[in-house]
């Protein structure tokens, strides 16, 4: 388990073609950092192209997660209302 919220998988689009995740991170009620504690987890067992949706209502979780995605070079698609989707990238060659 990536953090004590619950999990949840969902398919990769929807009909209207909006991108939907392939994991759920359900940490609505836990406060920063412990959200992106979990999210960090749960890209670690993900391929890339993998989408995280990532459910926080912690106030620092709009600050802490965009900067989790650009300090580790994933992609924010989308941030609103205490839920975040994220893309994994594939780490940049050393």
């Amino acid at each position: 388990m990536y953090g004590s919220g619950r999990l949840g998988s969902g398919s990769h689009r929807t009909d209207e073609g909006c991108a939907v995740s392939d994991l759920v991170i359900d940490e609505r009620g836990r406060l920063c950092p412990l959200p992106v504690i979990a999210l960090g987890r749960a890209a670690r067992d993900l391929p890339p192209g993998s989408v995280i949706e990532l459910l926080a209502d912690d106030p620092a979780a709009a600050y802490d997660v965009p900067a989790w995605c650009q300090l580790r070079g994933h992609d924010l698609l989308e941030a609103d209302l205490g839920r975040f989707l994220v893309r994994l990238r594939a780490p940049e060659p050393s």
